[in-house]
């Protein structure tokens, strides 16, 4: 077996020839919306373009404080004051309007008391000069780089790739990902199951982790246990998708047959079994072309399996800097036994600082994928550990 960082590791160099095949792609901004940049993205603008007011109230000179002043115009967003200050003057201005020349700060209106054209402070600290005015270039200036290569395109980096003057932006590549359960126990979710058959709950799941990455996801459907069956529909995928993924039929029993298919087609395995627990027998490999990634069947083990490898591995087709789960650290909220000879992601909650483990960790079970919000990660042979003792997880939402 290899441990969790060399699989991932050895994964990722798999996808890797992958990569430059898939070009980038010119979007306009709502169609890039969660895709990775392809390449650094710089303003084409200067943020703000001018010195703007941060509030409503009177442009004016610091050095006439507290006035009286006179008040010769009015500034509001888009229509600026079209003259220069002199001496003992102001002008009213509204939030994001220009700042007229010669005027180094905004009074507040709270502060100030005006009868007719004349205008005083009515408060006696003077103003710093630059108050509440938001200063040319404050945010960034034309040429800045304002989005580093692989930034997920989120609503906040849009807004940035919008103020910096962009309404197309050069983006990843999109895997195409064929996800095919196998099983003979397996019946379509929603379908009456007998006493020995089980939902698929695989395939549901996993289109659902996938859907805030960009990619193309092909439901291959259930594969029957019949290795002349799954040769036959593995063959096909492979000329078709950048990535399969199964789930189900990658252990030892005489009824897992997915390696066995994969090799009869001609597939490079690259590792089979992994350090961990839940998700044991993953393996992945190459099959032409496709990058395959076969997952545990147990839901909950598909799940973390899926969390650790296929969502990095996507990530990475797609172009992203930083593929895998970032960790954090939080108190224990329970004593923790020691750890095994296998690294541990256990089902948790986190909440105020605190991470407690699910009781039951029984990779069968899917009501507490509904719950989790965290996978507490236990290193092997870790020695116990007391009620608050500090210990790292990775957020699953």
């Amino acid at each position: 077996m290899i441990s969790v960082d060399e699989a991932q590791a050895r994964l990722l160099a798999l996808a890797s020839p992958l990569a430059s095949p898939l070009p980038p792609v010119e979007r306009d901004l709502m169609q890039a919306v969660r895709h990775y940049l392809h390449a650094p993205l710089m303003a084409m603008r200067t943020q703000p373009a001018a010195d703007l007011s941060a509030m409503d109230g009177y442009a004016i000179a610091v050095d006439g404080f507290p006035g009286p002043w006179r008040v010769i115009g009015e500034s509001a967003a888009g229509h600026p004051f079209a003259g220069d200050l002199k001496r003992g003057e102001a002008v009213r201005i509204f939030t994001g309007a220009y700042v007229p020349q010669n005027a180094d700060c905004v009074l507040i209106q709270e502060n100030a008391a005006r009868d007719g054209d004349s205008l005083r402070a009515i408060v006696d600290r003077m103003p710093i000069s630059g108050a509440n005015i938001r200063r040319l270039g404050g945010d960034f200036r034309a040429g800045d780089e304002v989005l580093p290569k692989g930034t997920y395109l989120d609503a906040g980096a849009i807004a940035v790739a919008a103020m910096a003057g962009h309404g197309r932006v050069a983006v990843g590549g999109v895997p195409r990902i064929a996800i095919a359960a196998t099983g003979d126990e397996l019946v379509p979710a929603g379908s009456a199951a007998g006493p020995a058959q089980i939902p698929c709950s695989n395939s549901p799941m996993l289109q659902a982790m996938l859907a805030g990455l960009p990619c193309d996801v092909l439901d291959a459907g259930i594969l029957r246990d019949d290795l002349t069956a799954l040769e036959t529909s593995l063959s096909a995928l492979s000329k078709q998708v950048d990535v399969i993924v199964t789930t189900g039929g990658a252990s030892v029993g005489d009824h897992d047959l997915v390696q066995s298919a994969l090799l009869n087609i001609g597939a490079q395995m690259d590792f089979w079994k992994v350090a961990m627990r839940p998700g044991k027998p993953l393996m992945a490999g190459k099959v032409g072309n496709a990058v395959v990634l076969g997952l545990p069947g147990n839901p909950s083990s598909a799940f973390v399996t899926a969390f650790l490898f296929l969502l990095p591995l996507i990530r990475h087709m797609a172009g992203c800097a930083a593929p895998l789960p970032a960790l954090y650290a939080a108190a224990t909220a329970t004593d923790l036994p020691s750890g095994g000879d296998r690294a541990e992601y256990l089902r948790a909650t986190v909440e105020g600082g605190h991470i407690a483990p699910f009781l039951s960790q029984d990779s069968g079970l899917t009501r507490t994928l509904s719950q989790a919000n965290a996978l507490l990660v236990q290193q092997p042979h870790v020695p116990p550990r007391a009620k608050g003792t500090m210990v790292q997880y990775m957020r699953l939402s």
